[in-house]
């Protein structure tokens, strides 16, 4: 995930992650390119969605959240990403480049409200 966010700089990068249902776990992720490019904003590329997703279910998987960057603020929703966040149920991570090391942070958004949920990188 960091490795793209670096390869898309300075636009946002995205991606999603996909496991086990109600495993709790990403087991990967699919770097997709950003139809938006945009150093502010992300467009998962549908071509890119439609291929995680088939590769998921064919592993038993399915797609549990996405991923972006944020290039030069804060590891934290955006009211942009609030407002477009499709599944109340997907984990949204951020990873941001504003400092010196990245800093990855994962969300659940529901209904407007945003809570963290814990990382733990593997």
């Amino acid at each position: 995930m960091v490795a793209h966010a670096y390869s898309c700089f300075p636009e946002e990068m995205c991606g999603l992650i996909a496991g086990v249902p109600g495993d709790g776990h990403a087991a990967h992720f699919y770097p997709c390119a950003n139809d938006a490019a945009s150093a502010k904003v992300y467009t998962i590329n549908a071509k890119d969605y439609l291929r995680a997703e088939r590769d998921a279910e064919d592993r038993g998987w399915e797609i549990l959240g996405c991923v972006h960057s944020h290039t030069h603020t804060e590891p934290y929703p955006s009211p942009t990403d609030v407002a477009q966040a499709p599944d109340p149920t997907w984990c949204y991570i951020i990873v941001s480049l504003k400092r010196d090391a990245p800093e990855l942070r994962g969300y659940r958004i529901a209904e407007g409200a945003i809570s963290e949920v814990g990382l733990v990188i593997a």
